[in-house]
């Protein structure tokens, strides 16, 4: 098994043990300084190191002064040290590392908040400043700072470079035609267009010398109208290759941002296809990537002849031991990625189904063994933070007892699984599920308990993870004193409903969907309607829809993008904004809009209407056993939080401290 992904490979003067790659990615953790040189930054590389990795690509950084992103600041000689400790970190387990050589060009203004510079003066669609065309002297001395940067990376003991000519940024500005409007040399014809990265190879080469491996990021697709295609790309490598070490392929751009991440609505290997055509079309050695979760679909990728290495950068951050575990034949013990991109974009990193991600420096990706007695526990609720809960505390060592109210273990994340393109959210339950089975944890399903089952039961302690209900009074956050007239209607139903849990909803010919909270879930219930045939409109009190999600509204909308793509090209769909529901009758929906001093009001045909609200926390056992003077511990849903991070952050840490107690 794995034939192909462990066999070594040469990139340039490298050798790298095996073909799992981790492109750069941002990560927004602190480098190493002399007084924390293991810093977030560091510890999270060497986990992945320890965990087998082969090679590894260093965060995008920046290489002049005028454009600044990264902590690890390539234009400064002070980067050298902390580059120095992070290879040191790495090289003890044999892992290659490289570094990402990054200027902005127009996607970014400079610190100081002026124009960056660009091929031609025109802006970006993210950033909005309009970009001034390089001169001569300036595209010099961008050639200048790569070689230095380069430099450093060399002597910092990094095993070789890449140059980010991907995703809109510098280089690519000039790769575009669209973007390149330029009559001189770097103008023009194609040729001319990849002059400016040629040159840049040329001038890192004459510093760096051949030992030390240098490569190009380009992406296949831009995947926008007036973007590079596959076939313009396919002809950018061939012209790179005689210059280049190795060649690492992606698609999207700033155009379209979220291809270059996409979530779970895309499926698994979606760049693939047209990847490889570039990888196939040069001879030295390259790299694809886009949701590469498995080392069975790495190795049989390799295999095809797709690319000669894989990157595998979401699923090292949910698993670090991936490697490590799918070669000892332990590959069903890896924590899933489920592609939800709400944590590991954006912001410092972090993961929702890895609370140790990000945190390596002060959390190990897996609990210690027990150092004291061997406890007896109880966990009641199997969703995300009872399953979790219960998975750690087995782990320290601990007899451990769950006990589920409903036949089957998951909670609201089953729930939310069945909705259109969210499949991939049970992936995680479905896991934690198998791992508490694995583990030797005592299941009691379909099982209700209160505070004499617990007396009787005699646990060192209690995990409660009861989760949340939805309301059902016609509650609106935002209008806190109205009472909604028509809340208790017949037609009147909750997300839980539409999604089959708790009752059974008939689509209905107008629905409408009111969303209290901005998170994913009115998305899931408009989808699902639409699906069924339904005219759907949603009424959100917020300006825009999902506006809470991570990542919704920014520059980097990669989470709700996708869905907002499909439901407002869906003819059956319209949306109101910064609204409320004034009343509720049998045939329409009164709707205002939020502002005090609004008058109108406008009524909407509904013989369906979904409440989309905040739960109610299912606190009631947690105060019942705290009165009888047992341990408590609540945990997820029940405490108030809404989101599946929470819920796993919550159940890994209370177990964590239970464990050592």
């Amino acid at each position: 098994m794995y034939e192909h992904i462990f066999q070594p490979i040469q990139v340039g003067g490298v050798t790298i043990k095996n073909r799992i790659v981790r492109t750069a990615h941002g990560t927004a953790l602190a480098p190493p300084t002399p007084e924390n040189p293991d810093s977030p930054l560091v510890a999270y590389h060497e986990a992945r190191a320890r965990g087998g990795v082969g090679m590894s690509i260093l965060e995008a950084s920046p290489v002049h002064h005028n454009i600044a992103m990264s902590a690890l600041l390539l234009w400064r000689d002070e980067t050298v040290w902390q580059l120095a400790r992070i290879a040191e970190a790495s090289h003890r387990y044999d892992m290659r590392v490289f570094q990402q050589l990054w200027h902005g060009g127009h996607a970014y203004g400079t610190p100081t908040g002026k124009s960056g510079w660009s091929a031609s003066d025109l802006p970006n669609p993210v950033g909005g400043i309009v970009p001034i065309p390089m001169t001569k002297g300036m595209i010099d001395e961008a050639k200048g700072a790569y070689a230095a940067a380069a430099k450093r990376c060399k002597e910092a003991g990094l095993d070789g470079c890449e140059i980010h000519a991907a995703h809109g940024y510098l280089p690519a500005q000039f790769f575009n035609a669209s973007l390149n409007r330029r009559t001189d040399e770097y103008g023009g014809p194609l040729d001319n267009r990849v002059r400016f990265c040629i040159e840049l190879l040329q001038a890192i080469r004459a510093e760096v010398g051949d030992g030390f491996a240098v490569g190009v990021r380009i992406v296949a697709d831009e995947e926008y109208e007036g973007g590079l295609r596959t076939d313009e790309s396919i002809e950018i490598a061939k012209l790179l290759e005689p210059h280049i070490d190795f060649l690492n392929v992606s698609v999207g751009s700033y155009y379209r941002f979220y291809k270059m991440l996409s979530p779970m609505d895309d499926p698994l290997g979606y760049e693939v296809p047209k990847t490889a055509r570039v990888a196939r079309a040069v001879d030295v050695p390259t790299i694809v990537t886009g949701r590469i979760l498995t080392l069975e679909f790495a190795d049989r990728l390799i295999a095809e002849g797709a690319a000669d290495m894989v990157s595998m950068v979401r699923a090292l951050i949910a698993d670090p031991e991936l490697v490590n575990k799918s070669r000892e034949g332990r590959a069903d013990q890896v924590r899933p990625c489920i592609g939800s991109t709400q944590a590991c974009v954006g912001a410092s990193l972090g993961c929702v189904v890895n609370p140790s991600a990000g945190n390596e420096a002060v959390r190990s990706f897996e609990v210690g063994r027990t150092r004291g007695a061997r406890n007896r526990f109880l966990v009641v609720g199997g969703g995300p933070a009872g399953l979790e809960a219960a998975r750690t505390l087995a782990v320290a060592g601990h007899e451990v007892n769950l006990a589920e109210m409903t036949a089957k273990l998951g909670g609201q994340v089953t729930m939310a699984a069945t909705s259109p393109h969210r499949a991939d959210y049970g992936a995680i339950t479905r896991w934690l599920a198998e791992e508490v089975n694995r583990l030797g944890v005592r299941l009691a399903l379909r099982t209700f308990v209160d505070p004499d089952y617990v007396t009787d039961f005699e646990p060192h302690a209690v995990v409660v993870a009861t989760g949340s209900s939805p309301r059902r009074d016609g509650f609106q956050s935002v209008r806190p004193a109205h009472q909604l007239a028509g809340a208790d209607l017949g037609h009147v139903h909750t997300s839980w409903d539409v999604l089959g849990f708790g009752g059974r909803v008939r689509p209905g010919q107008h629905a409408l969907v009111f969303d209290d909270t901005g998170s994913y879930e009115h998305i899931c219930v408009v989808e699902k309607l639409l699906d069924a045939g339904s005219a759907v409109t949603l009424v959100t009190r917020f300006d825009r829809f999902p506006a809470l999600v991570p990542n919704s509204g920014s520059a980097y909308d990669l989470t709700a993008l996708p869905a907002r793509e499909r439901i407002q090209a869906h003819p059956g769909f319209n949306t109101i904004t910064d609204s409320y529901i004034v009343e509720i009758t049998e045939r329409d929906v009164e709707v205002s809009l939020i502002h005090p001093t609004a008058t109108t009001t406008t009524r909407l045909p509904a013989d369906l209407v979904v409440m989309v609200g905040y739960n109610h926390p299912n606190r009631e056992l947690a105060e019942a056993l705290e009165a009888t003077g047992a341990s408590v511990h609540l945990v997820g849903d029940a405490t108030g939080s809404r989101t599946l991070r929470d819920a796993i952050a919550d159940g890994a840490e209370v177990a964590r401290r239970l464990a050592h107690v």
